[in-house]
């Protein structure tokens, strides 16, 4: 598989691996002083304390990529940034396993920190990407986040 800066990816066809590879195979990324990233897990427990058995995760893949590429686009206009990578994973996913992979890349810490947490905030807020939930006690249901 190649990876590029955007992905919806179905469940075992991107690591972070993967991701990395992509990164230092950028020529740009020798202008980056620092590279940090995001790696969102299944939480065992709702927000209300209630025990996760499993998420399902679903895309409209087709307009998640375009919401995608327009964030990290957006993104990398900000002074210092040299990329913005974003690949959310789509299927079913148990407690503690990866489900999205954010790297920003730039000039310093300083540039970079910030920028990763807006887009961490924007995917969730901007992509369409639907989780279910379901608990251990046989219940389930689509969750907004």
């Amino acid at each position: 598989m190649k990876v590029g800066r955007i992905g919806i990816e179905k469940k075992g066809n991107v690591s972070l691996y993967d991701i990395m590879e992509y990164v230092k195979s950028n020529p740009e990324t020798r202008k980056s002083g620092a590279l940090v990233t995001f790696i969102g897990i299944v939480r065992g427990f709702t927000h209300e304390g209630k025990e996760v058995d499993k998420l399902e995760l679903e895309a409209h893949e087709k307009e998640a990529e375009k919401a995608l590429t327009k964030i990290s686009d957006e993104l990398r206009m900000k002074p210092g940034i040299v990329d913005v990578i974003l690949h959310h994973l789509t299927g079913i996913f148990s407690v503690g396993e990866e489900m999205v992979y954010v790297v920003v890349t730039g000039a310093s810490r300083k540039d970079v920190f910030p920028v990763l947490i807006e887009a961490v905030e924007r995917y969730k807020h901007e992509a369409p990407i639907w989780k279910k939930e379901y608990l251990k006690d046989g219940t389930a249901h689509w969750i907004s986040e």
